[in-house]
């Protein structure tokens, strides 16, 4: 009995704790309640955001074409005579100075012409002497009455004779020699020794390529202008040589531009000098060039800030509504990419604040914080 009335005075004390425990639940919750009636639905968050200004500046209409880099000095080293290589006496990338010999082609055959040469003209000096002794001694027979003219006339007829074939036979020898120069291969211009495509013990003949020289001066771009733009190609037209990213490397202008059409490709050839990017080109070096053909006065909007939906190009520009900043989504008409930004056709004025960033999750008129 006494066990019971234990239990029952637990049971009692743990019913009240519960119902302490949810009195203080109702009124927290109920405070909660009263503090959100009092602030009011929440609105949807504001977006930090950075703008930028649309102004407007020259642009040109410009048209971007592969082309050659080429140097005015460069030189292509053939042989003037056939025969097999001997030595190479330079390397690829070596500086050479004008006149430096480059390789040899055997000379053998050509020193042995020289020299059977050479035998005859000792030869005919021989004779040359005889005939002088001979020429001295009928004069001297003619004086005493000894000889007649007719012989006198003679001996003179053998000794020009002989004299003349001395003098083609020096002729002979000397164009012989000149040959034998031909056996080595000189530098005909300083510069630096490009590709050597050949080795010794090669054969090699008068339209083999040995190698080449080039200068790193007096470089040039030719540009291939298609033929129905000549009558816009003017000189001292603006050109930007670009690298493989786009990014430009140099400026210049056209100097030279072909009075033909090159028939094979019906284009017409520019060039313009690149000298002052001869750290960075090279001969014979595949480049982009943009040519401008005329400028005028453009809006740009910068890529990052255009987004695309079902073929439309649009933008937020960042405007004030009952004092505060809210973002617009404005349709846009673009033309081409120059750079980073596109040209604007419609759609925005000088002076519009465009969201360049933080853009990607905004809706027409959100509420914006524009940030530096």
């Amino acid at each position: 009995m006494l066990r019971f009335h234990r239990q029952f005075r637990d049971n009692q004390r743990k019913t009240a704790a519960l119902g302490q425990a949810l009195i203080v639940a109702l009124v927290v919750l109920q405070a909660a309640c009263n503090r959100g009636a009092a602030e009011g639905p929440q609105g949807p968050p504001v977006m930090p955001v950075k703008v930028q200004k649309i102004g407007s500046q020259e642009l040109g209409q410009a048209s971007e074409y592969t082309a050659t880099i080429k140097s005015r000095n460069s030189a292509t080293i053939m042989s003037d005579v056939e025969g097999w290589i001997t030595g190479i006496f330079v390397k690829s990338g070596e500086v050479v100075k004008q006149g430096q010999s480059l390789m040899e082609i055997d000379p053998r055959r050509q020193a042995a012409t020289v020299s059977n040469w050479e035998s005859q003209r000792a030869a005919k000096e021989a004779s040359l002497q005889l005939a002088k002794v001979q020429l001295d001694r009928s004069k001297s027979l003619f004086e005493s009455g000894v000889v007649s003219r007719q012989d006198l006339d003679q001996a003179q007829s053998t000794y020009d004779a002989a004299k003349a074939d001395v003098k083609s036979m020096d002729a002979q020898i000397e164009q012989q020699n000149v040959q034998l120069r031909y056996f080595k291969v000189h530098a005909q211009a300083p510069g630096i020794v490009g590709d050597i495509p050949v080795h010794v013990g090669d054969r090699v003949s008068t339209t083999t390529v040995l190698t080449t020289i080039d200068e790193r001066s007096g470089l040039e771009v030719y540009l291939p202008i298609p033929s129905e733009r000549g009558k816009e190609l003017k000189l001292g037209a603006p050109v930007e040589i670009l690298d493989s990213a786009g990014n430009v490397i140099l400026n210049t202008r056209v100097s030279f531009i072909s009075p033909q059409v090159d028939t094979s490709s019906q284009t017409i050839l520019a060039k313009a000098p690149v000298d002052q990017a001869a750290d960075k080109l090279r001969a014979q070096q595949l480049v982009r060039a943009r040519i401008t053909w005329s400028t005028q006065p453009t809006m740009t909007i910068p890529v990052v800030a255009v987004s695309r939906l079902g073929g439309q190009f649009f933008a937020f520009v960042a405007q004030q509504k009952d004092g505060k900043a809210v973002a617009r989504q404005v349709p846009l008409k673009l033309g081409e990419i120059t750079g980073n930004d596109y040209r604007v056709i419609s759609g925005l004025t000088v002076g519009d604040d465009v969201i360049v960033s933080g853009g990607q999750n905004l809706a027409d008129g959100a509420s914006i914080r524009i940030e530096q």
